[in-house]
């Protein structure tokens, strides 16, 4: 009876470290969307082509431009990570998981 319920206790331990692990999957996937949201749409718009007032008056460029798009994965954490003048820099702000998200999303905003 005190074997059974141990298997029982541990099953339960896994099904449970399981179901968090994946939950904070699916966490991960929708946390770039509204970080970009947060943190960049202000002034990139929320299509990143920087087509609001702010990204106007700043000149930003599209991020969805080629010449955005060919920079490579370490510049544009750079960018996130260090600032760019104007922009601010995000390090201690978000983690570096998060910068590594938004890196993943600005590459979706590519333009076909």
């Amino acid at each position: 009876m005190n074997r059974l319920m141990a298997q029982v206790g541990w099953s339960a331990v896994v099904l449970t470290a399981v179901l968090f692990l994946f939950s904070a999957t699916l966490r991960a996937q929708d946390d770039a969307p509204s970080l970009f949201k947060a943190k960049c749409a202000g002034c990139h718009g929320g299509d990143g082509s920087g087509n609001t007032s702010a990204g106007k008056s700043l000149k930003l460029r599209d991020l969805g431009s080629a010449d955005v798009q060919k920079q490579t994965d370490a510049e544009l954490t750079a960018i996130i990570t260090d600032g760019k003048s104007p922009m601010p820099a995000y390090k201690g702000k978000i983690t570096d998981a998060q910068i590594k998200e938004l890196v993943t999303y600005v590459r979706g905003l590519a333009k076909k």
